[in-house]
């Protein structure tokens, strides 16, 4: 499954560079270990804006919920593919 959801750009730049490779979500999609991300770039007022990671996918690898985390949400352990 492919997830379309937003990113803001301080939290795209380093996932775009490979220095950040988690993503902290509210689970409302039912993010599963294997399904994708393609994310869609956004300013702090919430528009779309140009960026490298733009419609570019990354794969969850892992799916961590409970055990510390929110309840509702997960940390998702992902790369660049």
């Amino acid at each position: 499954m492919i997830h379309d959801i937003n990113i803001r750009r301080d939290f795209a730049d380093p996932v775009l560079s490979d220095m950040k490779r988690f993503e902290v979500r509210k689970n409302d999609r039912g993010y599963q270990k294997g399904d994708f991300l393609r994310f869609h770039v956004i300013d702090e007022k919430g528009f779309p804006i140009a960026h490298g990671l733009n419609n570019k996918k990354v794969k969850i690898l892992y799916v961590l919920s409970g055990w510390g985390i929110e309840p509702d949400y997960v940390v998702l352990s992902i790369m660049l593919v």
